[in-house]
């Protein structure tokens, strides 16, 4: 039975301004009817890197904010540190770049907490029994919430040709060494010309693969055993001096899947208390993470919302492509191109990630647009 997906477009008038139809939408997904008093209620969202404009304006979230707490929750702002060393690799940085995007308690009413806390270490395993993983590393803050309001700005994508609400949650609210472990098939190793012989990384290796060895003269070095490693990436994400490299080596089909189990280790405890909304507006073909902010690929389209992630992701792509490409755009002349993402993004095969999240029951693909006017 197709999905109903909630729509609406970006029109407004003197009668009625997008916060009004907003609203709307959120009272119609029925979210709040299933809050408890006194909820805790994790509200996901990018709050955008340094020198990146298109992440979703701080106005709109205040406005779900206040919808939640009229619903009786209690509403924080969150999401999980990066991976790479950007504006967001600890929570200090990353909490400074989200005031500076406007995300302050004084606009948007509610406090911000980075999931995975410090230094990305605050997380949880929660078992799923997948393909690639039997545990994920979920952001303790997440996993404490009693409901789960993703807000999505849907992008193009770099890894996976578009970003979704299935790469918001799964990507997003990984630890950081679970971002590596989703980003890498490889097993990190050792730069000994850059290694301080500090040990940290001994402290957070769960199978002890790390230690210490005597190199020439004086000097102690880390090295890795491949043979006890299990690639968990804690000894690349503790490493302060950049001596483990971040791996990035990965094939497009299995960095989906792997997103998609983690967006299943986020909602299992959360049936029926998650509601996903998709903001399909500044459509850029790069994700927020970059630096920048390239032209979007196709007009605003408008908000969609749905408590399927599968579902709403599939709407959002299906949307981007049945518009005609913007000339100015990193599309050139494939203005009329029926696949945007893979007209950027040649060698992605999009759909993976949600075959595979129907495929492992998170939802389906199969959904009806119901316009919210």
């Amino acid at each position: 039975m197709p999905v109903p997906i909630l729509f609406m477009d970006m029109r407004s008038n003197r009668k009625q301004n997008l916060f009004d139809k907003l609203g709307k939408l959120y009272g119609r997904t029925g979210f709040g009817k299933g809050l408890e008093k006194d909820d805790l209620v994790a509200l996901k969202l990018h709050f955008g890197e340094t020198g990146n404009i298109t992440y979703i304006r701080p106005q709109f979230i205040r406005l779900l904010v206040d919808l939640v707490r009229k619903d009786g929750g209690k509403p924080f702002l969150t999401d999980a540190n990066t991976l790479y060393v950007g504006s967001r690799a600890n929570a200090v940085d990353h909490l400074e770049a989200a005031v500076k995007h406007g995300f302050d308690f004084a606009v948007v009413n509610a406090p911000l907490v980075i999931a995975d806390g410090l230094k990305g270490k605050d997380y949880r395993e929660i078992e799923v029994n997948l393909k690639h993983f039997k545990t994920v590393k979920i952001g303790s803050a997440v996993c404490d919430a009693d409901a789960l309001l993703c807000v999505t700005h849907f992008k193009g994508h770099e890894a996976t040709g578009f970003g979704g609400a299935l790469k918001n949650i799964g990507m997003g609210l990984g630890s950081r060494s679970g971002k590596q472990m989703m980003h890498s098939d490889i097993l990190p190793t050792v730069d000994a010309q850059k290694c301080r012989g500090c040990g940290h990384c001994l402290e957070w290796c769960p199978t002890g693969a790390v230690k210490l060895s005597n190199v020439a003269g004086d000097s102690v070095v880390a090295r890795i055993d491949e043979g006890e490693c299990i690639g968990c990436g804690e000894c690349t994400v503790t490493c302060s001096y950049g001596s483990i490299a971040i791996n990035w080596k990965t094939e497009p089909d299995i960095i989906q899947e792997k997103i998609v189990e983690y967006a299943w280790g986020v909602l299992k405890d959360k049936i029926g208390k998650s509601v996903f909304i998709s903001f399909v507006n500044n459509v850029t073909p790069d994700c927020d993470c970059c630096g920048w902010s390239d032209s979007p690929i196709v007009r605003d389209i408008g908000v969609l919302a749905s408590v399927d992630p599968v579902a709403l992701d599939q709407a959002c792509v299906d949307l981007v492509n049945a518009e005609r490409g913007l000339a100015a755009s990193r599309l050139g002349a494939k203005t009329d191109t029926p696949d945007k993402f893979r007209t950027l993004y040649p060698q992605i095969d999009w759909s993976r990630q949600l075959e595979y999240g129907e495929q492992i029951g998170l939802g389906t693909r199969d959904y009806t647009l119901v316009h919210i006017t």
